[in-house]
This record gives structure tokens, sequence and C-alpha cells, in this order.
């Protein structure tokens, strides 16, 4: 049976990911890299530390499945999807650490554009809001205080992209500097109406066009790689994805009105709204769900900052637990939140309330908080957050919401997965496959390999599926969001 190597660089850790063409998991790597914050409110990734952390985790599939890799017929790759690097374009090799999505140091630069009154002009080109989440602003920022990359941008010496651009340019030796449909629509320098690179955008945050990468469809070959030499053969690159558009395309949400939500460091949750652009009026934003055959698939995202980083936070920052693992535990361990209300507005809060400005704040606390308290507020805290995004989903679209579909590492998760039922008031359909990033640019590479011909095909193919239905009473149910909504008002 043909197999795909699916290289999944998210934010916390780089995973190499080995798929039969039916899905099934044969093996897996991951290495974690550091996150760096060299001031408040700053976030960046080593990008070589990166890479060395793509071959390690490779070679550790390779090592293990030597016999197999005669049947590896191509290598898809996913990634973090806004975090943003500028490189030399003849040696690959990073100019400046990665300014990741969660960092805000482009908000000044944002509010700026913003009072300009620039919002609905870029909204309507690019589905997104003038927000420090996307990259552009960190392009702008990067520009601006180092002179000497912004010569070697403007020269074509330098190139910026993506993580996807870097690593098919890393893992191709140079040859292929090209990035797909659904990372080019999360820079704000990309027009999701006319399908390319918009000359007014990056004009306004002194991007030149020379350095973006080319645009391909998901499915497109990237070039081919022996990934630096760990492969016996050469195989081509085919199927790369932002993460969060690759679960929505592995979760099978082809028909407009289904809707999934991929829990990691932050949240994203995408309706699939068809094949034609709409915008928002209550905060989700429109983006690319993908490209295929020319014809695009849109979708409205609502994205949540911080849900499992939430319970990092008590992990790392507070000490109050020792592995996240343990939150699901003390959550358990008491029979309500006893009036406490967490609101992880660590890097402002996004949709759909859209306050960079917010700060966290732990709300409700008496003398007989305990830790199980906090641990219980941060877990549905995530949930919380999901309702609003659904909420304002289903006031935007004149669609029924049946089921929401979820994945990522917290569905492990069972008080959280029930919790988040509950509060959302749908069946919770989670993937018993925790890598559904990987999956959905290793699908998108059997299109374009030629081993599935259709999105039928692929609809058709085996998964496993565990199922949440909601148990809580509704008006139990309201009474929670709504000490979590007034709680929100507190930090705005």
């Amino acid at each position: 049976m043909p197999l795909i190597l699916s290289l999944d660089q998210s934010t916390s850790a780089t995973k190499a990911v080995l798929f039969d063409s039916q899905g099934k998991v044969l093996d897996r790597a991951s290495r974690e890299h550091r996150q760096i914050y060299p001031q408040p409110g700053r976030v960046e990734h080593n990008a070589e530390e990166i890479w060395q952390n793509v071959l390690t985790v490779a070679r550790e599939i390779a090592g293990r499945n030597r016999d197999q890799l005669a049947q590896l017929i191509g290598v898809s790759i996913t990634n973090q999807r806004e975090t943003i690097l500028v490189f030399d374009r003849a040696t690959g090799r990073p100019l400046h650490n990665a300014i990741v999505w969660l960092c805000r140091r482009g908000e000044p630069i944002c509010q700026k554009l913003r009072e300009q009154g620039l919002d609905e002009m870029v909204r309507g080109k690019t589905g997104l809001k003038i927000d420090t989440y996307f990259s552009a602003s960190k392009i702008k920022w990067l520009v601006r205080e180092n002179p000497e990359i912004a010569a070697k941008l403007k020269s074509s010496q330098a190139i910026v992209g993506t993580i996807d651009a870097w690593l098919v340019h890393r893992l191709t030796g140079g040859k292929v500097f090209a990035t797909d449909h659904t990372n080019a629509s999360r820079t704000l320098l990309f027009d999701i109406n006319r399908l390319r690179w918009d000359e007014q955008l990056c004009e306004l945050f002194d991007v030149p066009l020379n350095a973006l990468a080319e645009v391909r469809e998901s499915a497109s070959p990237f070039g081919e790689t022996d990934l630096d030499g760990i492969l016996p053969h050469r195989v081509p690159i085919c199927g790369v994805m932002g993460d969060s558009q690759a679960s929505l395309f592995a979760q099978r949400c082809f028909q407009p009105g289904m809707v999934k939500a991929t829990f990691g460091t932050g949240t994203s949750v995408l309706l699939n709204i068809g094949d034609k652009f709409r915008l928002s009026e209550r905060g989700a934003v429109s983006a690319l769900a993908w490209v295929w055959r020319g014809q695009p698939t849109y979708a409205f995202e609502g994205i949540i900052n911080f849900s499992a980083a939430t319970i990092s936070w008590l992990k790392d920052q507070l000490g109050l637990i020792q592995s996240s693992s343990e939150a699901e535990q003390l959550a358990t361990s008491v029979p309500d939140n006893g009036g406490v209300y967490l609101v992880p507005a660590f890097s402002g809060l996004s949709a759909p309330y859209w306050k960079p400005e917010a700060r966290a704040a732990i709300i409700g606390m008496t003398a007989h908080t305990r830790r199980e308290h906090i641990a219980r507020a941060a877990e549905e805290a995530i949930a919380y957050q999901i309702r609003d995004v659904l909420e304002m989903m289903r006031a935007d679209a004149p669609i029924k919401l049946q089921n929401l579909y979820a994945d990522g590492g917290p569905t492990r998760d069972q008080f959280l997965m029930q919790f988040t039922a509950d509060l959302a008031e749908l069946e919770l359909k989670v993937a018993e496959v925790p890598e559904s990033s990987a999956w959905g640019a290793a699908m998108s590479g059997l299109l374009g390999l030629g081993i599935c011909h259709s999105l039928d095909d692929l609809a058709a193919l085996p998964r496993e599926i565990r199922s949440y239905r909601p148990r809580m009473d509704p008006a139990q149910a309201k009474r929670l969001y709504d000490g979590w909504l007034a709680a929100v008002k507190r930090t705005l």
C-alpha cells in the first residue's frame, strides 16, 4: 500500500506522521522547540532549531521503517499558519527568529492603520481584520526595525514567507519557493477574491512583491525532496496546507454548514460556507478553506488565542499542576467551578470581541477557592470561548449547525470534551486519530498524487469517531455562560 509522510510543524512542536493511503497511522515522532519571549508580548521561534527538529523526527521515522520506505510516494506539510520568517534566498538561512502568530509587537502598527480608516478596505480584500495576529504587521515591524533586512528584501537577496514556504525551500535545496492558498490568505497581503497577492496591501505593509512566494493549490506539486538524504530516494512534496484548514479537510467538512474546532495552543473554529466569498458582520474572519481545481471553498473562522496554552500557563507560570493531564483530574475533583471564571486574555481577546488590549483575569474567587477550582475554570474557559464563536457563526450564517467536529491533542481530555458539548448544545464528534492536521495535508497529497481522484473519494476513506452528546440542562448551561460573559466584560 502507498505510504505518505506528513510533517506537522506546529506552534509547540514538530511532528512526523507516517500514514498509509487509508489514513492508518503507522508511526509518529515529535520534538518540541523553545518558545522565545524577548519582551512581554513578543513570541519568537528559532527556525534553525525547527529545521533540525524536522530532520530529527524524519530520521526517527525512517530508522524504524526502513523496509517500508520503498512504498513512500510523497511528503506533505502542515504548519502553524501566520508565523513569519525572513530568510536568505540562496541559502535558506533565517535572517531573524521566526515571529510567531501569538506575538503582539505589530499592534501599534495595526492601531495606526485602523485609525486611518483602512480596516474595511483590508477586510474586503483579505476577509481578515487588521490585527497583529496575522503576518503583515510583523513584517512591517521587522522592515522598520532592521534596515539591513529591509534592503535585502528590496533587492531580492532575502525572501519572506510562512513556515511552509521556508520548509519547501529548505527541503528542495532552494529550488522551490512556494506556498499554498491557505497560508497565503493568513498574511493580510493576499486577495482571497482574486486569489493573488495584492499590490496595494504589499505597499501598505512595506513588503516587496518579489520577496513573496509563488502561491499554488494545496494538492499541487511543490518539488521533490529526500529530506536531506534521510530518504533512500527523492519523492514529491505534495499536500501543503495550514494546520487549521488541514484539520477541516481531514474532518471531511466538504459541505456548507459543516464546522470543526481544532484544539491546540489556541483553537480555530472553521465553518464551511461554500464557494462564495462572504463577510461576517459579528466578528468572524473569512478564510480560504482550500482551492481545488481552481475552485475556492470559503469558511468563517473564529480564532481563540489561548486554549491548551491556558493549561500550559497553569503548569509553567503558576506551578499549580505538574502536567497538562493533571488539569482534568483537578477539574473533575470538584462538583463545579465554585463561581470562579478564568478569562485567558493573555494576548488580548480575539473573536468575537477583537480586543487586543484586554487582559487576563481570574474572577469570583473567595476564601474557599482552591487550585482545583482554578484548574476547572481554566478548562471551562476553552469551552466558553468556543460557544462565543459558535454563537457568532449562528448569527452570521443562515445555516443550521448539526454537529461539531473536533481534533487536536486536548481532545483526550474527556471532561473538556463533554463540557464543550454541553456548552455548545451540539453533538461533539472527536477524531480518534489526534493528528488530524497531518492527515488533512496527507489527504490533499493523495489528491495531488492521483491516489484519490475527488473529494468524494476522500470522504469515503475510513475513520473512527468518538461522540459526546449534550447532557447538561440547557438552563444550567445558560447560567454558566452568562457568568462567563459577565467575567469577560470586566476584562475589556
